[in-house]
């Protein structure tokens, strides 16, 4: 074989997979399509800060550094994973793009536009983000404005002075409609269905740390109380257009549906630099009409839809394990996926437990 272990992904989530096994002494080779470490983190929108305190967001073995901010910007991240990679000499096979994985001969055959790879284990951290989703909206093409998915803003400056419709109401299109109001653009956000939002400090203590303490709890019980809590600290926001879901937040995160934690949206919202507006009912040329029967005029669309994992375009659907992590289907194929459960303790913090316990099962496995 070539390699005891493939890792499709240099990201955060392949970066920890790396780390862990080179303090393992096991070999490994980190394929990605990209020409760097941590292309998305790159290509986020300059504003972007971790919703998640820096102690609890840190990959295996190295903190962030005690200078940073509780919440570290995008280019700090980017710095850090930098360092990363080069502390643990990770050296990724830079412009390899993954086009089939099969089993053979016990182990796997991983195939990419110029190689051909074996390997007894195979590691997927491509990420949830790995190709954003633009939805099929009625009449988008008569639209003589701006039309971009959230994955290409970057900035609000070619947007000021501009009433911009932002399609989408989860992380990323609430904090671009912040990003927008606050440098002078005037965004609407249309909101399809219900949202649970969530500050990201309670009473001055991290959100996620609050999640951290509540998941132990049964889940009728934090279903109950976290509205109440929740109304109390952000009020009651149906007067503004924004609908909390049936669905209790741990229900919609287990099905893979984070809440949005609000750095300021909601505060933006109700002194009316942000408005709300019911889902899409069809563009115009010049603007959108929505469920609700009113018509407004727009100079940019931003469609902030949402991205999907994108690995079935790689992997057959019988070699998927069951859920990211270790489990009994991953272990038994040797086949593993790191990084695809984002739960309400933090993302960055759940991908350090999978790496580290993915490597012990790959070592176990031998």
């Amino acid at each position: 074989m070539d390699t005891n272990v493939v890792i499709v992904g240099a990201g955060p989530a392949g970066l920890a997979v790396g780390a862990c096994l080179r303090r393992a002494g096991v070999d490994f080779i980190i394929l990605e399509k990209a020409h760097e470490v941590a292309s998305a983190w790159r290509r986020h929108y300059r504003r972007l800060h971790l919703h998640t305190v820096k102690s609890f967001s840190s990959l295996p073995f190295v903190p962030f550094p005690r200078d940073h901010p509780r919440y570290v910007p995008r280019e700090k991240v980017v710095a850090y994973l930098d360092a990363y990679a080069e502390r643990f000499e990770l050296r990724p096979r830079f412009g390899e793009t993954v086009t089939a994985i099969r089993r053979e001969n016990g182990g796997f055959v991983v195939e990419t536009g110029s190689d051909r790879l074996t390997s007894r284990h195979v590691v997927i951290a491509t990420g949830n983000n790995a190709e954003p989703i633009v939805p099929s909206l009625a009449g988008i093409e008569a639209f003589k404005g701006k039309v971009l998915h959230s994955a290409d803003y970057t900035e609000a400056a070619p947007f000021i002075g501009q009433k911009v419709l932002i399609v989408g109401m989860g992380n990323t299109g609430a904090e671009i409609a912040l990003d927008l109001a606050e440098s002078g653009a005037h965004p609407t956000l249309s909101v399809r269905k219900g949202v649970h939002i969530v500050p990201r400090q309670l009473f001055g203590v991290p959100i996620q740390m609050v999640g951290i303490a509540s998941r132990p709890m049964p889940q009728a019980l934090n279903d109950w109380m976290f509205p109440i809590i929740l109304d109390f600290a952000l009020g009651k926001l149906e007067k503004y257009g924004i609908v909390r879901p049936r669905e209790g937040i741990l229900k919609q995160v287990d099905a893979g549906r984070i809440p949005v934690i609000d750095v300021g949206t909601v505060a933006a919202i109700k002194s009316g630099k942000i408005s709300i507006a019911p889902d899409v009912a069809g563009f115009t040329e010049h603007g959108a009409s929505f469920t609700d029967g009113r018509q407004e005029a727009f100079e940019a669309v931003i469609l902030a839809t949402g991205y999907r994992p994108a690995y079935d375009k790689f992997l057959p659907a019988e070699l998927l394990p069951a859920k990211s992590g270790v489990n009994l289907r991953a272990s038994e194929l040797g086949l593993y996926l790191v990084g695809f459960h984002n739960p309400v303790t933090g993302l960055l913090r759940e991908i350090g437990r999978e790496a580290t316990a993915v490597v012990a099962d790959i070592e176990r496995r031998g």
